[in-house]
This record gives structure tokens, C-alpha cells and sequence, in this order.
């Protein structure tokens, strides 16, 4: 039985009512610590209030920044190294190894490192974003490249056609879906960026915001900047979704 996409849309977005409404309901019973578990109205309060004065523009700015750019880049570089290294032998033996490294460690412990190269400015958070997008990007490329299918390579070559050829009507294609298709996992790992080198040291942005809503112990604060995160994510998501379906008819 095929379900109705808008149904399903239906059913979460109800489930999401009930779950806030118990959790609002928890706070205004007193089974919640305001201090620790601030109740959604709470949370709506604060973020309204972000929004009313202003304050909250100059933070989104520098966290979208971080995270677009680092988002392009990583994603230009993943692609052309992972398409390097998939076709070009000598590139991977050299490739693979440093990427399988850099996949294995936590890459967010580079944050401080990068701040120390670069400063506390936009381009840490940008190169940390960058490093978590091109490793992903890397990963999908090189190995989506070598596990095409070998009929559709093996039939180019027959009818004559060359490595450009292959690029054009193969890898290309197949690179194209592989990135789209992995296209929420590396906005997710751009924002992580942005935000993780933001709360590790800066002067403005939501990781910046989350850090003072820490050392303030301000829950509310902390909890309003993780939803707001979220909403704009799942945005961002939306876009993807529609971007690949438009994008990829063809597959």
C-alpha cells in the first residue's frame, strides 16, 4: 500500500503538535525546571525577542556565511578530487590515505587549530566547515565513480568513445546524482562547521550565541538558537529535496 506523500506530512506535522503541547503542559504542571527545560512558549518568547531587537541578524549572517561557503567550496573540491583520484591512479594512492585519515579523526577537534592559523574571524569557520563538506564530497565521488555500472563504460569504449566521452555521459551524470543525493548530509556537516567554530572562539554567530547561552546558563536562549538552527536547516532541506528531483528526472 503506497502512502499519500501529504498524509505523511500530515501525521508529523500532528505529531509535533501533540509532542509540544505535552511538553508545554509538563511546564505549566511544574513536572519542568524553567531553569533547565524552559516550556515551548518560553522558548517562542525568546526567539521572538531575538527577532523584535534585531540582535539575531548579525549572528545568522555570520553563521550563513561560514556555512554557504564552506558548503561550495568543499563541495567543488570534493568533487574534483574524488574524480581525480577515482580515474587517476598515482592521485589516489596519494588521496586516499590523507582522506581516510582525516575521515577517521573527529574532525570538529581542528577547530582550535584553525583558529590559531586563522583567527577568530569568518575564514576558521569557513575552513573547518570546508574540511567536514570536501571529506564527505570526496567519499561519495570516488566511490560512486568506481562502482559504476561497467556495461555503460564497456559500451562507450566500444562505440568508440574516449576518456572525455566517459567523463560526459557517465561519471559526470553519476557524480551529478551522488552529490544531490548526498547533498542534506553535507549541509548538515557545513552548518556543524559553522557552528562548532563559532562556539569555539568568535564574536559574533549562533555557535558565538550558544556559547554566552551556555556560560549564562540561559537554556531558554540556548534552546530558541537550536530550534532556530534547525527550522533553517530543514529548509534548506526542502530546497535540496526539490532541486534533486528536478534535477535528476533524468535518472
Amino acid at each position: 500500500m503506497k502512502l499519500d506523500p501529504n498524509q505523511a506530512w500530515m501525521r508529523q506535522i500532528a505529531a509535533l503538535v501533540i509532542l509540544l503541547a505535552l511538553w508545554e503542559a509538563a511546564g505549566w504542571a511544574g513536572l519542568l525546571n524553567p531553569l533547565f527545560m524552559p516550556a515551548p512558549s518560553q522558548i517562542w518568547a525568546t526567539l521572538v525577542e531575538l527577532f523584535a531587537d534585531g540582535r539575531i541578524w548579525p549572528h545568522m549572517e555570520a553563521t550563513f556565511s561560514a556555512a554557504l561557503v564552506g558548503l561550495v567550496l568543499g563541495i567543488a573540491v570534493g568533487v574534483a578530487l574524488g574524480v581525480a583520484a577515482a580515474l587517476i591512479s598515482p592521485v589516489a594512492e596519494l588521496l586516499e590515505p590523507v582522506m581516510l585519515l582525516l575521515n577517521a579523526v573527529p574532525r570538529v577537534i581542528l577547530a582550535p587549530l584553525f583558529v590559531i592559523w586563522l583567527g577568530i574571524g569568518l575564514a576558521s569557520k569557513v575552513a573547518l566547515a570546508f574540511i567536514l563538506v570536501s571529506v564527505v564530497i570526496f567519499f561519495t565521488v570516488f566511490t560512486g565513480i568506481r562502482q559504476v555500472d561497467r556495461r555503460l563504460v564497456d559500451r562507450i569504449i566500444t562505440l568508440g568513445g574516449d576518456r572525455r566521452a566517459l567523463l560526459q555521459h557517465v561519471y559526470l551524470p553519476s557524480v551529478a546524482a551522488w552529490v544531490l543525493g548526498n547533498l542534506k548530509v553535507a549541509v548538515g556537516f557545513a552548518f556543524t562547521g559553522a557552528c562548532v567554530g563559532e562556539f569555539v572562539a568568535a564574536s559574533r554567530g549562533l555557535g558565538y550565541l550558544l556559547s554566552f547561552a551556555q556560560s549564562t546558563f540561559n537554556a531558554s536562549l540556548m534552546m530558541a538558537i537550536v530550534f532556530l538552527i534547525m527550522a533553517v536547516v530543514l529548509v534548506i532541506f526542502g530546497i535540496a529535496n526539490r532541486l534533486e528531483k528536478r534535477l535528476l528526472r533524468w535518472n
